[in-house]
């Protein structure tokens, strides 16, 4: 029914899905996963694994994650309510964009979908209020496999249209290593995971 628009970006292997939107003045239409679609569009993943966030204020944040080793995850993101900044980092060591980030809005009004691939970390700060965050995952959680650094690391440079003074975030996220300390111990190589 729908075909996809996919924009690759300067990170490699992340893509920007666009579905096809059927509007009326009763509302609108789309699919937002049709293995098929995918499978057309170069995008091939066994997606195992649904979950939904709520984020009930604006300046949530909540970041930077990734699942280390056999455990890491592909995630395809979306908004069905509100707006984000979705923010991914490079992690894979010995790949071209390694260290390197890129920020997408990413709204129910957009309908965009983000591809983030195994070997990324991952956040993002809300930009309204209620904000419905979905995503699928190629692998299933491992709380043994969890990991992350901060969204405030220096280092990295990500611009984050929020003071952190006032940013609304978990314990965990707000005591994570900066990246220079997780990078010690990366465990992420390109083209091994």
């Amino acid at each position: 029914m729908g075909k996809l628009k996919v924009t690759t970006t300067k990170l490699q292997d992340v893509k920007i899905i666009e579905p096809t939107v059927f509007g009326d003045h009763r509302g609108f239409f789309e699919e937002t996963y049709s293995d098929r679609d995918f499978k057309e569009a170069g995008i091939d993943f066994n997606f195992i694994q649904d979950n939904q966030s709520l984020s009930s204020q604006a300046g949530v944040l909540r970041g930077l994650h990734f699942q280390r080793g056999e455990a890491a995850q592909t995630k395809l993101i979306r908004v069905v309510t509100g707006a984000v900044l979705d923010v991914i980092v490079d992690v894979r060591k010995g790949s071209p964009t390694y260290k390197q980030w890129e920020g997408y809005i990413i709204s129910e009004s957009n309908h965009r979908q983000l591809l983030v691939p195994r070997g990324f970390a991952h956040g993002f700060v809300t930009l309204t209020n209620n904000v419905n965050f979905l995503y699928k995952c190629d692998h299933y959680y491992d709380a043994e496999a969890d990991g992350g650094f901060s969204f405030k690391s220096p280092e990295l440079g990500i611009t984050w249209p929020i003071d952190f003074d006032t940013a609304i975030t978990s314990e965990k996220d707000a005591n994570q290593p900066t990246f220079s300390e997780f990078e010690k111990d990366n465990p992420f190589v390109y083209g091994e995971i």
